[in-house]
């Protein structure tokens, strides 16, 4: 057993220093690093604003009822085409049975009323025929005849107005519901046999439709504190809409809101946009968009991917290439920037050859 002892560690030794060769070997001829080059780019830069926010119509308008009642009939639905002053539904009316009373009351004591004024207005003719009254008397009984026949057709009409929801010579039915503007119906939130409530001061009413106008859209969108000072009212917008893809729709913003509003701990800023639709484009009501704010933009200009650019200070600097794997450090002046690409304006040309810096993972999975 003493006599493997020794042999156990010389085998280990020498294993120690046979390993020890073969890596120094491998150290020794370890390829060199090559790094990738690479030319700047003419390319346009677009400093841009990104707005979260969705597609409204300029103007949605909410077709209320006039009075309370229940829905009859309903004449449109969503997705519709009306014109002004299309019939859009037809109310019920529920008579208050107090005030149908009360109304059949006065109706009752003014045609008394008039009943008396009559006799009174013929016995004063006669008086007149035979020179018994002066003029000025008798055209005092006239007038009041006259007065007590608008009372009784006042007290008729305002009966008819509880029955029927309109009065005998008015020109619009108050039961009936209208459209105000043309366009499209975008919603019809009630149903036949619902109960409606008339608008008043103290309450808005009860929304029949609401119509717009879908060829005269807007984009809504929002944007936070830190960005809303580089805005500008006309400039130009490039509109995403989530549900029609890649396509494109050209705008120019057009308000600016002057008041923050607080959202999930940040200050956020409403701003609206024009939106150009071509011909045949169709957009539906509250589609998800997102708005590039152009700030400002740089046509067909030298370019740079700005992972390239070694910044020192208030300097930038580029690594360029003077012989093949050589490189030497060249301050460059840089202008706009889109956060990935950056406007070279002077320190280099189109012909240069750049290193394209890297992390230390990234050059070892290029090797």
């Amino acid at each position: 057993m003493r006599r493997l002892l020794p042999l156990f560690i010389t085998v280990i030794v020498l294993g120690a220093f046979i390993w020890t060769l073969i890596y120094l070997y491998k150290k020794a001829h370890e390829k060199p690093i090559v790094y990738k080059t690479a030319t700047p780019e003419i390319r346009d830069i677009i400093k841009k604003i990104v707005a979260p926010g969705s597609i409204v119509p300029r103007q949605e308008v909410a077709m209320k009822a006039h009075i309370s009642g229940v829905i009859s009939k309903l004449y449109v639905e969503p997705g519709d085409f009306v014109k002004r002053k299309t019939l859009l539904a037809e109310i019920q009316i529920i008579p208050d049975a107090v005030k149908v009373n009360q109304a059949e009351a006065t109706l009752n004591a003014a045609k008394l009323n008039l009943t008396n004024a009559k006799t009174e207005f013929k016995r004063y003719q006669t008086l007149r025929a035979d020179n018994a009254i002066s003029d000025i008397e008798f055209s005092r009984h006239e007038i009041s005849y006259k007065l007590h026949e608008q009372e009784v057709e006042t007290a008729e009409n305002n009966l008819q107005l509880l029955k029927v929801g309109a009065a005998k010579k008015a020109g619009n039915v108050a039961n009936l519901v209208y459209s105000t503007i043309p366009g499209m119906v975008l919603e019809v939130p009630v149903k036949e046999g619902g109960s409606v409530i008339e608008a008043n001061t103290f309450n808005e009413g009860t929304t029949i439709a609401s119509v717009a106008d879908m060829k005269d859209i807007i984009f809504q969108g929002r944007v936070d504190e830190a960005e809303v000072g580089r805005l500008k009212v006309a400039m130009p917008v490039s509109i995403t809409v989530g549900a029609l893809g890649d396509k494109k729709f050209s705008g120019a913003l057009e308000y600016i809101a002057p008041k923050g509003q607080i959202r999930e701990g940040t200050i956020e800023f409403e701003v609206r946009a024009a939106v150009k639709l071509d011909e045949g484009d169709f957009m539906r009501s509250n589609y998800s968009a997102n708005a590039d704010i152009i700030v400002a933009k740089r046509d067909q200009v030298l370019s740079l991917n700005e992972a390239w650019i070694v910044y020192d200070k208030d300097k930038t600097f580029v690594e360029i290439e003077t012989t093949p794997q050589q490189f030497e450090r060249r301050q460059i002046e840089i202008g706009l920037s889109d956060g990935i690409w950056v406007e070279v304006k002077s320190g280099i040309s189109a012909e240069t050859r750049l290193k394209k810096l890297v992390t230390d993972w990234q050059q070892r999975e290029a090797l």
